[in-house]
């Protein structure tokens, strides 16, 4: 009797490419407010601990779930003996956290997240009682309260068998919390604003600068200028005193179109999942490339020997294995100066090279000097 079980592994580029090539285009005129953010008007985050309660025996018993239950009863002047040990498995403590934005005014309400932090299995179906949400000085900033909503569910048998789709032990409350304190602002403080770009560029800094002395009819020759160029990511704008014109002031400015700077030459590859993105300004030097790509297929067959019935011996498994290695015809290819990479892949895709030999002959370019950008590998 013979038993054959075949194990097949190929190692080979198994890599999907994602490769973005951008062909020449006008860059189009862009707002002042989606390239730039004013310093001192930000958002600031909050966090809390706090119990949810209501739950279908899914909680815990935790010790310091156990603790906040006790402080919590004390609160309402309800105390336990110190050996009584409550059961409270609809009982869950959490951590709540939320984002303040700039501007927030005492009485409006802010989104919260509510992930547990012990052993509860799931929070659906629970409710967070009022937690205190603190900011990076511990002053209280918003209260939170309120039901949950969790996408995910879990169930398990009594045997230990578990299924869990998405995450049980994360929810929302919408507007669940209220702010009870305002950040102060930085946005009257100095005769001042700082424009930050997003993306730092010299270029763009300065033709950032340029389009509001422009429009506001500045002149940075005689020294007049409303906005100059601190560095590559900072723009400095004179801004009027009062609040008011100060508000109206930035209105205006913040809708001034502007052609910002094209990005730098930049090739991105993610080596995890294969990705590659390529800026539309990489060139190439003159190179001659050429790369090889290897098969290996290995087969596992497991020869089984049993002896006759009526003689005495053992059942033998005998594995044997054949490694076959492929060694596929390879090109060579020439570039003449300023080839975009384009033209590149072009190239690599027509002779059949998969993702990750064009990840190596990017590499083996910039190592070469041949390679006129960026490469960055995330």
């Amino acid at each position: 009797m013979k038993l054959r079980s075949i194990f097949t592994t190929t190692i080979t580029s198994a890599t999907v490419i994602f490769s973005l090539l951008l062909t020449p285009f006008q860059l189009q005129a862009q707002r002042i407010k989606d390239l730039a953010t004013i310093q001192g008007v930000r958002a600031n985050q909050l966090v809390g601990y706090g119990l949810v309660v209501g739950l279908p025996g899914t909680g815990e018993t935790s010790p310091f779930t156990e603790q906040s239950f006790r402080t919590m009863l004390s609160n309402f002047g309800i105390s336990l003996d110190a050996n009584v040990k409550p059961k409270i498995k609809n009982v869950a403590a959490v951590a709540i956290h939320a984002t303040l934005p700039a501007f927030s005014k005492p009485g409006q309400t802010i989104d919260v997240t509510v992930s547990s932090v012990g052993e509860a299995s799931s929070l659906n179906g629970g409710t967070l009682l009022r937690t205190f949400l603190r900011g990076l000085d511990g002053e209280i900033y918003a209260v939170a309260q309120g039901s949950l909503v969790v996408s995910g569910f879990g169930a398990q048998g009594n045997d230990g068998s578990r299924i869990v789709s998405n995450t049980p032990t994360v929810g929302r409350i919408a507007n669940g919390a209220v702010v009870e304190r305002a950040v102060p602002s930085g946005l009257m403080q100095n005769d001042y604003l700082t424009l930050n770009l997003n993306t730092p560029d010299f270029s763009t800094a300065q033709a950032l600068a340029d389009v509001i002395n422009s429009r506001l009819g500045a002149d940075a020759s005689n020294g007049t200028a409303v906005a100059v160029p601190m560095d590559a990511a900072s723009v400095k704008v004179t801004a009027p005193r009062d609040r008011g014109q100060r508000v109206g002031f930035l209105a205006t400015i913040e809708n001034f179109e502007f052609q910002p700077a094209s990005a730098p030459a930049r090739v991105v590859i993610n080596s995890r999942t294969g990705t590659i993105v390529i800026g539309q300004d990489v060139r190439l030097l003159p190179a001659a490339i050429t790369h090889g790509g290897l098969t290996v297929t290995i087969s596992e067959n497991l020869q089984v020997d049993q002896p006759n019935a009526l003689a005495n011996g053992n059942t033998v498994i005998t594995p044997q294995s054949i490694i076959d290695v492929e060694l596929d015809d390879s090109r060579m290819f020439l570039f003449n100066p300023g080839v975009s990479l384009e033209e590149l892949v072009r190239a690599v895709n027509e002779i059949g090279a998969a993702p990750g030999d064009l990840m190596a002959i990017l590499e083996a370019l910039r190592q070469a000097g041949a390679l006129q950008g960026e490469l960055v590998i995330i």
